[in-house]
């Protein structure tokens, strides 16, 4: 389990296949910043842009700390992000005494998202996506969605033909310490719904009819 509480912001450094195919995954190697993986073991889960993710090796003292993880072509064809070089955000598995201080975060991708709208309105960004039509009924007003592994808050809903636009209000932290930073127009995002609003539908879906 996550909070979506950014914990780092890492860099996909090199991207190596296991196998001759599609039908192969990856294994990424990450750096971080010095220090991160300090308190990090073997078989430890990391959420990469929201994707969690099993450590598979590591080199805390390295001039540069890093780690890698494999991942499957199922995972890549249901992210974004993970298959190229550059910047992703770094969250480990919350322990049991931490602050919840985003929500509770599976590190499942539900689906992808693409960006409509990314500007600066005052000391604060707008951030627009259009989510996925099959996400919409899980969306609410000031509810939260994991974009990129980051906890955010939904502060407009709009249904449109082809899904659901949602507005979040990225203040300038979250813009600094995070790799929201880098999004541009159209550029493909990965979102997980609240994890309440799942349970929830599921049960209202299996109530017998009357």
């Amino acid at each position: 389990m996550f909070t979506g509480i950014i914990t780092g912001v890492g860099r996909i450094a090199q991207v190596a296949s296991l196998g001759e195919s599609d039908a192969h995954g990856k294994r990424l190697t990450i750096a971080c910043p010095t220090g991160y993986l300090d308190d990090v073991g073997l078989g430890d889960s990391i959420a990469l842009n929201g994707a969690c993710m099993t450590v598979t090796s590591l080199h805390a003292q390295a001039p540069v700390a890093e780690f890698t993880v494999d991942v499957s072509a199922e995972s890549l064809d249901k992210t974004a992000g993970l298959d190229g070089l550059g910047e992703v955000n770094l969250e480990k598995a919350l322990r049991a005494n931490d602050r919840l201080g985003g929500h509770l975060v599976s590190g499942h991708v539900d689906g992808i998202g693409s960006v409509t709208h990314f500007a600066q309105v005052g000391e604060s960004w707008e951030l627009r996506i259009l989510a996925p039509a099959s996400l919409a009924k899980y969306l609410a007003y000031k509810g939260s969605i994991t974009v990129n592994g980051v906890s955010l808050t939904v502060n407009r809903i709009a249904d449109v033909a082809h899904g659901c636009e949602i507005s979040i209000n990225l203040i300038p932290h979250t813009v600094d310490n995070t790799a929201l930073r880098d999004l541009r127009l159209a550029a493909h995002v990965n979102l997980e719904i609240d994890l309440i609003a799942r349970y929830v539908e599921r049960m209202l879906s299996s109530q017998p009819s009357q």
